[in-house]
């Protein structure tokens, strides 16, 4: 039969013994959703998040091979990839960008990301305005309406007035949007003695860490839920 089959004799006998044995893959598989039945939220990682949770567990691996266990499992997840036209920056939106794409910080309410998202609900759309501190990712202020007026904004800084000191040269970052630009919003800013940087038009990327933290909580929260059959109380 070997003959036939052109294959050696120790091959064949190699494979019968081992036929039944789990693959290298199959066995990463196994760990990879223990990790997937431990929250139910966890079924929402990607390979980078599933990477971090096996080496917690201390599995050292690639993300190559991680990709290749999660995808024949089918758990790999489409990726959402923002849409828009990008425009190119002027000398005067250079100088109003201080953050630069620089998320980090090295102390608390140094660097602040604002933005607003909306929610479909039964009754309309749910704004949110947020403010995000790059040290720690925390949430620092927060309102919500169901309109984006420059009300919602200013009312979302008024919660730093107790934060932030004024000497503290607490810089906040947020798109061009006409709320952020209003005169009332940049009159708040200099109440509560807070330096202004401003994307780019249409550099969604200047604000990411912003986005990436509204992406992760519709991904992970709202999309998971049918909000559109709640109310927006």
């Amino acid at each position: 039969m070997c003959k036939v089959l052109k294959v050696s004799e120790s091959g064949y006998y190699r494979w019968l013994k081992n036929k039944d044995k789990l693959k290298a893959w199959q066995l990463l598989a196994v760990e990879i959703n223990e990790i997937l039945n431990t929250h139910p939220d966890n079924d929402n990682y990607g390979v980078k998040r599933m990477k971090t949770a096996l080496e917690r567990k201390g599995i050292k691996t690639s993300e190559r091979t991680i990709y290749r266990a999660m995808k024949k499992c089918g758990l790999l997840h489409r990726i959402r990839k923002p849409h828009g036209i990008t425009k190119a920056d002027t000398e005067t939106q250079e100088r109003e960008n201080i953050i630069k794409r620089d998320f980090s910080a090295d102390r608390p309410y140094a660097k602040l990301l604002t933005d607003i998202t909306e929610i479909q609900c039964s009754d309309g759309k749910l704004y949110i305005s947020a403010v995000l501190d790059c040290f720690n990712g925390e949430i620092v202020a927060l309102e919500m309406r169901d309109n984006m007026k420059k009300e919602l904004c200013i009312d979302t800084i008024k919660q730093l007035k107790n934060i932030c000191k004024k000497d503290n040269k607490t810089i906040l970052h947020s798109d061009r949007g006409c709320q952020y630009t209003s005169y009332t919003f940049r009159e708040e800013l200099v109440k509560c003695g807070l330096i202004q940087s401003l994307s780019g038009t249409g550099h969604c990327f200047d604000n990411s860490r912003m986005e990436s933290f509204f992406a992760t909580l519709k991904k992970e929260k709202l999309y998971r839920i049918p909000t559109y059959k709640m109310t927006q109380e």
